[in-house]
This record gives structure tokens, C-alpha cells and sequence, in this order.
């Protein structure tokens, strides 16, 4: 049986940090692009980070040099690292996985598989 789960979401002030878990069962995360996508009520997906098998990562603009994904295929859990939250930032947070490499350019909606989401609200 597959499942993505995510934890580490919260409540945090503006410029705060967090650092975002998800731990897949059900399959090896080796061979998967994963990603993270975040969705606020009212508001449309939004693809946020996601890193290649190889390591190689791409970043909404609206989070670079402010997140880092990470990926430790031998623990088959996928990180995001939250930085300098803004209120923007406010949204429900998915782990996501999509077999082979991720898509260029990135799209939020073409994953596989996915978690039920962690929350996190940053207020100024």
C-alpha cells in the first residue's frame, strides 16, 4: 500500500522556519522525481519545490533561496526546508512522487501519488 505522510507543519510567526517531513511506504522513492505543492483555500496548486533522482532541484520563484528540498533515498523520506516564511506562505503542504524525471516545465498536477498534506500558517 502507498502512502506519503507529511508532518512538521505549524503555526509560526513572519521570518520563522519549519521543516517539512514526508516518509513514503509502498514503494523506493530511488527512482521517483518527488516534489512538494502547496494549496491555500480559495487559491489554485501551487508547485513549490521538486529534485530530480540525481539531485538536481527546481524552485517556484516565489520560494528560491528561501526553501530547500532534499530527498534521503535510504531513508525514503523527502525534506522541505522552510525559511523567512511570509504570510503568503500560508497553505496546506504536499509530498509528492512521480516516477521517472520530473517534468519540465514543472507541473503540480502531474504527480502520481501524494500525501494527505501537513499545515502551516505563518501570520505577520
Amino acid at each position: 500500500q502507498v502512502q506519503l505522510v507529511e508532518s512538521g507543519g505549524g503555526s509560526v510567526q513572519a521570518g520563522g522556519s519549519l521543516r517539512l517531513s514526508c516518509v513514503v511506504s509502498g514503494f523506493t522513492i530511488a527512482g521517483y522525481c518527488m516534489g512538494w505543492y502547496r494549496q491555500a483555500p480559495g487559491k489554485v496548486r501551487e508547485g513549490v519545490a521538486h529534485i530530480e533522482r540525481g539531485g538536481t532541484t527546481n524552485y517556484a520563484d516565489s520560494v528560491k533561496c528561501r526553501f530547500t528540498i532534499s530527498r534521503d533515498d535510504f531513508k525514503n523520506t523527502l525534506y522541505l526546508q522552510l525559511n523567512s516564511l511570509k504570510p503568503e506562505d500560508t497553505a496546506a503542504y504536499y509530498c509528492a512522487a512521480l516516477w521517472g524525471r520530473c517534468p519540465s516545465p514543472p507541473n503540480p498536477y502531474n504527480y502520481a501519488y501524494s500525501g494527505q498534506g501537513t499545515q502551516v500558517i505563518v501570520s505577520s
